[in-house]
């Protein structure tokens, strides 16, 4: 007969990843924020779409400045002849993360059961 013992568990500090996705007006990182999404692998805030008028940097220069680190900006892709001016997705998007320290219990075993 075998038995499965629950997944270890460890109650100390972890190092958990913070997600903040900035769409600017232009590809420079010092334009406007036009639309954002943040989530928290810490577990501290479940934020959600629309939950804020005002966006939680005015550009993405400011979120490095806060300690954010860029991790992916959207490919340049010209447009194609005659659709300069098509409206279909926010264009200028730009990925950032911040390591935070989480108390929560952490899950050691590696299957994420």
């Amino acid at each position: 007969m075998t038995t499965f013992a629950p997944a270890p568990t460890s109650t100390t500090s972890a190092v958990r990843q913070q997600v903040l996705v900035l769409y600017l007006a232009t590809s420079a990182l010092d334009s406007p924020v036009v639309g954002w999404s943040l989530y928290d692998g810490t577990g501290r805030t479940s934020p959600t779409t629309g939950d804020s008028d005002e966006p939680p940097y005015e550009t993405g220069l400011a979120a490095l400045c806060d300690g954010w680190r860029l991790f992916q900006a959207a490919q340049m892709i010209p447009p194609y002849p005659g659709h300069e001016y098509d409206v279909s997705f926010l264009k200028h998007e730009f990925f950032f993360e911040r390591l935070e320290k989480s108390e929560k219990p952490v899950d050691l075993d590696d299957t994420g059961h």
